[in-house]
Formats: C-alpha cells, structure tokens, sequence
C-alpha cells in the first residue's frame, strides 16, 4: 500500500509539473515584439505625423525631444528637438481606436522626412490594448451602418423656407447611441450651416426662471459638412454616449443657417428615444 501510495503521489506531482510547464509555454507563445518605427527630427524643424485616429496620450522616453497634438487636429502629432544631437530616444503614442505605436527618435540636423501618415492598413508595428474610452473605430464602424440601416423610428421632422430637417433613425450598440438625420435643401440657394446642436430641455418654463439646457456634444459625426448646395440632400449621423430625457424634459434639435433666417427645430420625446433600434 505504501509503494502504491508513493507512486500514485509521484504521478500527481508529475502532472502538476507538466501542467505549470505547459500554462507558462501558453503564456510565452502569447508575447509578441512590437518593432517600432524610426523617424529622425531637426532642432530648428517640426514633422508632423498623422494617425488614422484621434491621439489618445503620448509618452516621451526623454526630455530632449517635444511633442503636442496640432492646434485643431487631434489626429496629428507634432515633434521637433528640445536640444541638438541628442542621443536615441523613443516616443509611444496610443490612438482612439486603442493602438499603441512606438517610434525610436534620431537626432539629425536635416531630416529626409518631415511629414509621416500612418495609414490603416500601414499600422503594422502596433498593437490593440484595452481602453477605458471609447473606441472611434467601432464608432465609425457602426455609424456607417446606421446610415444604411433599413431600422426606421417614427420620422420627426421641420420643413420650413425650402429646408427639411429629419431625424429617420434611431440606434444603439453598446453605449453609444446613433441619431441618422437627413438635411434637404429644395431651393437653389446653398444653405450654410452655423450650428447643429443637441440639448435636453425643460418642456415648460416657469416664469421669472431661467430655461435648463444640457448640452449633448457628439462623438464623432459620419456626413459632417458646412454646406447643404441648392437641391441637394444630405445624410448625417450623430455618435454620442447613451441617454434617455428625464420627465418634463425632451431633446431639442436645433438647424441655424449661417448669416440667414432658416432656422429649423425638432422635438423628440422619450418614447421615441427609448424605441432605439439594435445595430
């Protein structure tokens, strides 16, 4: 019994062991090298790299390089050399849709490149992590399809001076909610769009108070553009976090014309909100 029990204990303890090997193998295979792009910069000189996506944060391996987002373009970051022939140093930049990318920094006092895109399909030294913020490419992604989408919500719309504002289509996937609208100008002078704005507001206002506004900015905006041309009509959809309209309150949506007076509005109520169709 004794020999029996010795042995049934060293086969335990032999399985243990090629079970531990096996999981740290698992986990060895998993790693991957992510090579890291080159780009060489100047003392007196900017490049400019631009992503596909909005840049999320940006580390710097040394002081002796600088970097900042450009002014009115998040997808674009900006570098140059806080000193000369500094030694090699390394910057690494995480995007919207949750890739982190890695340059090693040259010092050269004429660099060969001073602008890089970064296509998608050119992203090949990255890698996806997990993000807390929201993804701009599943954003995107599902935008698109609300655009397409046969799912129709009861249409609201305004149809004032040759102008129609429709709101056709409501979405939902995860957190995000799509709004689909649909602009058309029936008259043959372009309309210039100064604001598009969404906010939840008080249904009544007493006297003597002030109206509630909140504001709800979108995410991301598919058909984005200044100008509806004359007898033309275009499609937009609004990417923003999830929301429902508390009692008493409902959304407004509110067209102006840029230097005119066709200004159109649209009010929707929570039971059109919470029929939101799946995408």
């Amino acid at each position: 019994m004794k020999k029996i029990s010795a042995v049934m204990g060293m086969g335990i303890f032999l399985l243990i062991t090629i079970f531990r090997a096996e999981a740290q193998t698992n986990t060895i295979s998993q790693i991957k090298a992510i090579e890291p792009y080159h780009v060489a910069v100047a003392f007196s000189k900017t490049t400019n790299i631009i992503f596909p996506y909005s840049i999320v944060s940006v580390d710097i391996g040394s002081q002796d390089v600088l970097a900042q987002k450009a002014k009115g373009a998040e997808n674009i970051l900006q570098i140059k050399a806080a000193k000369e022939n500094f030694p090699q140093t390394n910057i690494s930049i995480i995007t919207a849709d949750g890739s982190l990318t890695s340059f090693l920094v040259d010092y050269a006092e004429q660099p060969a490149v001073l602008n890089l895109s970064l296509a998608i399909e050119e992203k090949k030294n990255s890698t996806c992590i997990l993000s807390e913020t929201f993804n701009e490419a599943e954003i995107q992604k599902y935008a698109k399809l609300a655009a397409v989408s046969k799912g129709k919500s009861s249409s609201i719309n305004d149809k004032r001076f040759g102008i129609c504002m429709k709101l056709n289509g409501l979405f939902i996937h995860d957190n995000i909610m799509y709004l689909r609208m649909s602009i058309a100008n029936e008259t043959n002078i372009n309309y210039d769009i100064d604001q598009l704005r969404f906010y939840i507001r008080d249904q009544k206002k007493a006297k003597r108070t002030a109206t509630q506004e909140i504001e709800i900015n979108p995410l991301y905006v598919k058909g984005d553009t200044a100008v509806i041309v004359g007898q033309t009509e275009r499609v937009f959809v609004y990417a923003g976090p999830k929301f429902t309209i508390p009692d008493k309150k409902y959304l407004m949506i509110e067209l102006m014309e840029k230097n005119g007076g066709r200004h159109l509005k649209i009010k929707v109520r929570n039971k059109t909100i919470i029929q939101a169709k799946l995408l």
